[in-house]
């Protein structure tokens, strides 16, 4: 004898609405439990649409990079053409002032020499582009920061514009220095042994290329205190860690130097070293003033 189903209270039709439940609706989880449209449990609640980044930005592929990385560097390099255009316009005047202390240290009457027709002006350019490059170096370094903008906290952000300032000042700082400093010293250092058998006759291209160098080595050095206050900034460095490993900046530096000092006696070697150490003692001062603010700052937060 076969049993009828009796309906319940629903009737019919509820009943099939029943038996054609999937089974997860008739055996819920009961660790989950539904609001509009997100999933909670327990005290987690996981949003199935994704939210939106800090700040308003998506995170960026490695090809979003790569074409950001090169508009950065069409920009740069459109800055510096501009810095090119008066540099060009005053070459005279900034040839004058480059090669001034060459000529100064060289025996009376002598003068630099170029043995290839194109040297001289194949100078001239380069000097235009290395010129514009300094002048352009307040949008150059921006360009930079907009480079690395993006993967830094909003707090983060605000150091634009002290980034821009120091990289720029520090940088023609560190020019000056080598061409009123350390340069002279080098070049008094060849000069030195002209003898009766012996006469000093340099070309301009080698000695540009050593003044250029040296300008250039110092230029970038002289940038460690904007890094370490950038680090600092970050909490990614601590004075003590640097003081802690201070032995061991102070090799580097003196290999560093070595490297890029164009004579073997040690003189320029000392002469750019010297003054990169005291730079990392400032930046050892930096690192404790903006990092003890930081913390501060962290902690006034919190309360």
């Amino acid at each position: 004898m076969a049993l009828v189903p009796f309906p319940g209270p629903g009737g019919p039709d509820r009943s099939a609405a029943q038996g054609s439940s999937s089974p997860h609706d008739l055996d819920p989880d009961p660790g989950f439990r539904t609001e509009g449209n997100r999933i909670l449990r327990r005290d987690r609640i996981v949003n199935p649409e994704p939210e939106d980044e800090e700040d308003g930005e998506a995170k960026m592929s490695f090809l979003d990079h790569l074409d950001e990385l090169r508009k950065r560097i069409i920009w740069a390099l459109v800055s510096i053409g501009i810095g090119f255009i008066p540099a060009f316009v005053f070459i005279s005047q900034i040839f004058d002032f480059i090669m001034r202390p060459m000529q100064r240290l060289l025996p009376v009457g002598q003068t630099l020499i170029y043995t290839d027709p194109s040297e001289a002006f194949m100078l001239e350019i380069k000097i235009c582009l290395i010129v514009g490059a300094m002048i352009a170096s307040p949008l150059v370094f921006t360009q930079v920061w907009l480079f690395i903008a993006p993967g830094l906290y909003s707090h983060e952000k605000r150091l634009a514009i002290p980034f821009v300032l120091m990289s720029s000042v520090l940088f023609i700082v560190g020019a000056a220095f080598s061409h009123y400093v350390v340069f002279p010293i080098v070049w008094r250092f060849f000069t030195s042994f002209t003898t009766d058998y012996l006469t000093f006759m340099p070309r301009v291209e080698p000695a540009f290329s050593m003044y250029l160098r040296l300008a250039l080595a110092l230029g970038i050095t002289f940038q460690l205190p904007t890094i370490v206050l950038f680090l600092a900034r970050m909490g990614m460095i601590t004075p003590r860690f640097m003081i802690r490993n201070f032995k061991y900046a102070v090799l580097l530096i003196v290999i560093a130097a070595a490297v890029l000092s164009p004579d073997g006696g040690g003189v320029g070697m000392v002469a750019m070293g010297g003054p990169v150490i005291l730079l990392y003692i400032l930046s050892i001062g930096l690192a404790w003033i903006f990092g003890k603010k930081r913390n501060k700052e962290m902690a006034e937060e919190d309360a």
